[in-house]
């Protein structure tokens, strides 16, 4: 059975919203199943994270930002991700691989071929099995995840990505979308600017052509 998932898209996408979902419904389906995010998915990552999207730390270079990301990988997979697949779980991930080509790659300019090396070595060469990429024009999603981050207490923890330019997101939009056009039976588009019920409602129909659900 193939069961690695990961959820992917540009900000505001609304996979951080969806993979709940999807996950309420592995639920009620009784499928052993883990839910898990990157870099936030072990204690390391979580303090990894803290520096990656802390707004205070726009001085962080792109090459420092890669390594980063990835060393949190290179813990999730071995202590999170290989374990729980071997124990028979339907994985759900937000955001793996593809994140770090779209964002790194596409969005800060660093070499594709160098960050396949560092990709594949952290994430000991484990892939998707299925990707869901949730795609919507940049400025609606920005627009959402600027709202969403207003909300907060504390400015300096809103995403250091989302307060990028319209261009960076533009490329990383662009970088996922090449990224399907190159594996097509991996990936699967998903319109993410209908309301929540209709793009979940499409997520369970891959949810259920992939893990053979009736």
């Amino acid at each position: 059975m193939k069961r690695f998932i990961t959820f992917e898209g540009i900000e505001g996408s609304g996979k951080s919203t969806q993979i709940s979902l999807a996950a309420e419904y592995l639920n009620k389906n009784n499928v052993p199943h883990l839910v898990t995010s990157e870099p936030s998915g072990t204690d390391i990552g979580r303090k990894i994270g803290d520096i990656l999207f802390n707004r205070g730390n726009n001085h962080l270079s792109a090459e420092a930002e890669l390594l980063l990301f990835c060393a949190a990988r290179a813990q999730h997979v071995r202590e999170v991700i290989i374990p729980a697949l071997k124990g028979d779980n339907v994985v759900l991930c937000d955001r793996f691989s593809d994140a770090t080509c779209a964002y790194q790659g596409a969005g800060r300019g660093l070499n594709s071929e160098h960050i396949k090396i560092i990709n594949d070595y952290s994430a000991m060469n484990l892939k998707p099995d299925l990707t869901l990429l949730f795609d919507l024009p940049v400025e609606i999603g920005l627009k959402r995840a600027i709202k969403r981050n207003d909300s907060l207490k504390d400015s300096s923890f809103s995403d250091r990505f989302e307060r990028e330019d319209i261009e960076f997101h533009s490329r990383v939009r662009e970088a996922y979308l090449y990224i399907y056009k190159r594996e097509p039976q991996r990936l699967r588009i998903i319109d993410a600017t209908r309301d929540i019920e209709k793009v979940q409602d499409e997520v369970r129909g891959h949810l259920m052509s992939i893990l053979n659900m009736k």
